[in-house]
């Protein structure tokens, strides 16, 4: 069975705390979902003057599989479809497709409205089939249906039939509130699937509960054929049901069809682009698509995984594009440090003298301070190197830095500058930088040198730093360790550097971050 996805991130999605995009990141963000092979994307409000030219733009881009949807209310009470400014305009825009929100809660008519029972239902019939007559396809998003079904079952069911009687093409029960449990939202769903068996039945649920993903998946049991969801779930109070996990949990897990055959395996890039294009934090410990999701860190899990990956995964991660993440500490183990080398040297005997000396390395740079259990990249590169030596690439070799800062006027900042001396394959590069502090002028130095000869360094930025003290009791001459985390748009690598000088431990994370990259490249 076919379920639609109805994309609804930068509409509804947009609305949540902390969310905003430029008409760019718009653009991209449909580009992105578009090649997700989602159904339907809402991108924005006829209402808002900045929506309308998104509209214009959006609607000449070339999609492959998507279909652009825009967002408006009903006619206000007493009045004329044809007196509403936004729904002229919404009439008359370029979007094929159109979503018309009505009340379905008898006491919001009454209270919110302040209209009668009556009138809202012809504020939804003049509404849906003013702009059906214009060639548009309605979705009607019945606003507070599951509580309206509370107060009074008849009248928010009167509603949806209105709208389809209107020509709405779709129905969409909305748990506005987000307090419905997910048993509620499946028996009445179920109950409108069997008043209207030929009906579209959208469900669209808030997280207020924690339970959006649930309440979406016993809409679809309940009968619902299309799902709205957003890119890690964001949206207005607690978000909105999250496409990261809904998506897979359908298809993989409930058998249902929803994105085109091969696109699944794009889903966990496609959610790190978006919250990176949204300047999001992404959450590691997002289901399915998190850097957390196929991460063992115990030495029996590990070993267990290597075995049988079943054991400890409950899928393969590489179906939604993620992939397994082994954890090495001092106190992993022989087993967790092999299957790490493995992803590199896949022949590796367990009994390799070679994984010992690894296992040696790791024990020994813990004991100087260093943590490898969230630094992946430095890890990998250490690994490599007690594998393979010299025959490790590090790409270009370090001549000299300094960085200086200089003291400035009175009641000014002080003036940060780094500069870099690197060879690669004998040819030799100085470049220098001023930066907001010492770590970004040796950052933005160290990439200026590197650009000369590997251009794809433009694409990847610095998206965290932090610094924690070691051995506090040494005060001011502790050693500290750097962690940075670089991304380039789709993935995030950690690094870490150790050193009593927090340029040269920030240096050592700086340096293995763009190495990372580079080995993955061109590996």
């Amino acid at each position: 069975m076919k379920i639609q996805v109805f994309d609804t991130t930068l509409r509804d999605g947009a609305q949540g705390f902390g969310i905003s995009f430029t008409e760019q990141d718009k653009i991209k963000i449909i580009r992105s979902l578009d090649s997700l092979g989602v159904d339907y994307v809402e991108i924005g409000n006829f209402a808002l003057s900045e929506d309308l030219r998104l509209f214009e733009r959006a609607s000449a881009m070339e999609l492959e599989h998507a279909r652009l949807v825009g967002f408006g209310a009903t006619r206000y009470p007493n009045t004329r479809v044809e007196d509403n400014e936004a729904l002229v305009r919404a009439a008359s825009c370029p979007l094929e497709a159109i979503t018309i929100f009505g009340k379905a809660h008898l006491g919001h008519v009454r209270d919110i409205l302040r209209t009668t029972p009556e009138e809202n239902l012809r504020m939804i019939h003049d509404t849906v089939s003013y702009l059906v007559s214009k060639g548009k396809e309605v979705f009607f998003d019945a606003e507070h249906f599951f509580n309206g079904y509370a107060d009074d079952a008849p009248y928010a069911m009167t509603v949806l039939k209105t709208a389809l009687q209107a020509g709405a093409s779709a129905i969409v029960l909305c748990d506005t509130n987000g307090d419905m449990l997910p048993d509620i939202i499946g028996m009445v769903t179920e109950r409108v699937r069997a008043e209207f068996k030929e009906a579209h039945i959208g469900i669209h649920t808030h997280n207020d509960l924690g339970m959006a993903v649930a309440c979406t998946l016993s809409g679809v049991l309940g009968g619902a054929d299309s799902v709205q969801v957003t890119v890690s779930g964001i949206g207005e109070r607690c978000g909105n049901a999250n496409l990261s996990t809904v998506v897979p949990l359908l298809q993989l897990k409930m058998g249902y069809q929803l994105l085109p055959e091969g696109k699944l395996s794009h889903l966990t890039s496609v959610a790190r682009y978006i919250n990176e294009v949204a300047n999001r934090a992404f959450d590691e410990r997002e289901p399915f698509v998190g850097g957390s999701a196929f991460t063992h860190k115990a030495g029996m899990h590990v070993d267990a995984v290597h075995k049988d990956p079943a054991s400890f995964e409950h899928i393969d991660p590489s179906l939604v594009g993620n992939e397994r993440n082994i954890l090495v500490t001092s106190l992993s183990g022989r087993s967790a440090i092999h299957a790490k080398m493995l992803e590199f040297s896949p022949t590796l005997s367990k009994d390799s003298p070679l994984v010992q000396k690894a296992v040696d390395t790791v024990k020994s740079l813990e004991a100087e301070g260093y943590r490898f259990e969230d630094a992946e990249g430095s890890l990998s590169l250490r690994l490599r190197e007690a594998a393979f030596g010299e025959s490790v690439n590090r790409f270009f070799a370090l001549q000299n830095f300094r960085v200086l800062i200089l003291e400035s006027q009175k009641e000014r900042e002080p003036i940060c500058s780094a500069t870099v001396k690197i060879s690669v394959g004998g040819a030799e590069e100085i470049t220098a930088a001023e930066g907001e502090g010492p770590v970004n002028a040796l950052d933005l130095a160290l990439r200026k040198a590197l650009i000369r000869f590997y251009p794809s360094i433009a694409s990847i930025r610095l998206c965290d730093y932090t610094v924690r003290v070691l051995d506090s009791g040494s005060n001011t001459a502790s050693k500290v360790l750097v962690r940075v985390s670089t991304t380039d748009g789709t993935a995030v690598w950690r690094t870490v550097g150790v050193s009593p000088d927090i340029i040269d431990a920030s240096w050592q994370a700086l340096s293995d971050s763009m190495v990372y990259f580079l080995e993955k490249e061109h590996h």
